[in-house]
């Protein structure tokens, strides 16, 4: 199996750094999204975020250039995989909008084609269950910035096949990747050992052991963490961190994944951190 070609369904935060990722290391990626305006918005992040690289010479201009040659923005799904090798949904994090987008990319994208989620809890097993070709349905969980983060989970689902797999790592390392095999278990590793420290550092918050900024001094500072466990969650979504421990503690069932009723406060009043410019922290 050889990727040339690839598509991202989703140009949001995460779908338009893959997309950029993929562009700068030299494959043809075509960003997909139904609202136009998004697309729009990410040909700017992108533009933007690829000329902060070349300011800091980690790029040249003309790899800048030859990136941008390389993206393709469409609101047309069937027209935007139809020669994909490649195509990597990152959509929100619903099973219903999941279902939908692999029905779509199972009918259109090439029998070949490889189909991938870069979901951060969904099942891909349950993923690759959508579609009529489960063997060839794997997990590519990217992290946010994507152009600068170097891990990747490549996620087996349980129909996923050697190939597919070997395949999706060999693309991880193109696009100068790590990357760590991962079988399909809620919230994979990243997840189900981030989030309870996040929702431990919350309910310290919640029970007045300590001010926010003091609790992510001291994993910043005692534990060598490069940001605070609150300024993380602030980062990623609160909202998002409350559906991970959603799906967790609904999978596992397991009490320890139980989520903070202090952060399903802030999430219900909208404070959902640096998107809406609050959660723990204010930003401008």
């Amino acid at each position: 199996m050889s990727v040339h070609t690839t598509a991202v369904v989703g140009a949001g935060t995460m779908g338009n750094g893959i997309a950029h990722a993929f562009a700068l290391h030299g494959y043809d990626a075509t960003l997909i999204d139904l609202d136009e305006s998004l697309l729009d918005d990410a040909r700017s992040t992108i533009e933007e975020n690829l000329s902060r690289q070349v300011d800091n010479d980690v790029i040249t201009t003309a790899d800048k250039t030859a990136a941008l040659d390389r993206l393709a923005f469409t609101p047309n799904t069937p027209e935007g995989v139809a020669s994909a090798d490649l195509v990597v949904e990152a959509v929100p994090e619903a099973q219903e909008v999941k279902s939908e987008v692999f029905g779509t990319l199972d009918a259109y994208a090439p029998a070949d084609a490889i189909l991938a989620s870069n979901t951060s809890s969904i099942s891909i097993t349950w993923i690759a269950d959508q579609t009529d070709r489960p063997d060839q349905v794997i997990g590519m969980h990217f992290f946010n910035p994507v152009p600068v983060m170097t891990l990747i989970e490549v996620v087996r689902g349980q129909r996923t096949s050697d190939a597919t797999f070997e395949t999706v790592a060999g693309v991880a390392d193109d696009l100068e990747k790590n990357p760590v095999e991962v079988e399909d278990y809620p919230g994979f590793v990243s997840n189900r050992i981030l989030m309870p420290m996040i929702n431990e550092a919350v309910f310290c918050v919640m029970e007045g052991v300590a001010e926010p900024e003091d609790i992510d001094t001291v994993m910043e500072l005692g534990m060598n963490h490069p940001m605070g466990p609150l300024t993380l969650a602030d980062f990623i979504g609160l909202d998002v961190c409350l559906h991970i421990l959603e799906v967790l503690h609904e999978e596992l069932g397991d009490d320890k994944y139980r989520p903070c009723p202090l952060l399903r406060r802030k999430v219900t009043a909208g404070q959902l951190g640096r998107k809406t410019g609050k959660g723990f922290f204010a930003y401008d």
